[in-house]
């Protein structure tokens, strides 16, 4: 018997949803009855968090990269087989690394605004026609860093203001057919930032920082994050439509 909860009989696509926060918004849709697509650049990443969610009639694999129109629109077409439809989008899917200002190469700047920006761009363009249908929404995954300076990740912080701006443009654009909304993450306590402590030099100085930057003196846990993505997917927040919903422990109020 499946559970009941707020968004029992829906059907959610989670890019990004092997892991971080995308992992642990997967699992706050499946408490609260949904059947979730999750979309992650590595099958065997996707392959893995459906074995050990262990639900197979309610957990759809639609893995594949978010690198170009093409292959956002495969990764929506797969979720819509196996999902039967489409109510929720969550674009979570992300890339993240630190590079100062003069280091920063083409690769870095495609890569960057390719799956954070344009990636969330044209999986949302493949999968309004399904929102439309049922009257659904998405939600976007921003940053912080898009809300203010980010330094030495200017290309990021770049990438997370489009998604930003983008959400605020969608929702004039598209007012009355979906709603899109944004949540926007301080620093979390996943895998994402444990790699570029490692890639620091000092790993225990950069989390001590992280920390820090938030007023409230910790890192948000993943779960705080996709809390505040469930409540912009559900019927609770049907008048809020274009809302950048920060999620940083007081972050970007000033220092």
């Amino acid at each position: 018997m499946s559970p009941q909860g707020a968004f029992t009989g829906k059907r959610v696509l989670v890019t990004g949803g092997a892991r971080g926060i995308g992992a642990a918004t997967v699992r706050r849709f499946l408490e609260e009855g949904a059947t979730v697509a999750i979309g992650a650049r590595r099958v065997a990443s996707v392959d893995a968090l459906c074995h050990e969610l262990g639900d197979g009639a309610r957990v759809v694999a639609a893995p594949g990269p978010l690198e170009d129109r093409a292959s956002c629109a495969a990764v929506v077409e797969a979720a819509v087989a196996g999902l039967g439809g489409l109510d929720v989008l969550v674009n979570a899917a992300g890339v993240f690394e630190e590079l100062p200002f003069e280091a920063v190469t083409q690769a870095h700047w495609d890569t960057t605004f390719g799956v954070n920006a344009a990636g969330t761009f044209f999986t949302l363009q493949a999968a309004l026609p399904h929102l439309e249908a049922g009257g659904g929404n998405a939600v976007n995954l921003g940053s912080d860093a898009g809300l203010i300076g980010f330094p030495p990740s200017s290309v990021y912080s770049g990438a997370k203001a489009a998604v930003v701006n983008l959400t605020r443009a969608l929702a004039l654009e598209l007012a009355g057919r979906i709603r899109v909304n944004c949540v926007c993450p301080g620093n979390v306590a996943t895998d994402m930032i444990d790699a570029a402590a490692e890639a620091s030099g000092d790993r225990e100085a950069y989390l001590a920082a992280a920390r820090a930057r938030a007023p409230m003196g910790r890192m948000a846990r993943p779960e705080e994050v996709a809390d505040a993505i469930l409540h912009l997917a559900s019927p609770r927040a049907g008048f809020t439509h274009g809302a950048i919903l920060s999620v940083d422990g007081g972050g970007v109020c000033g220092f």
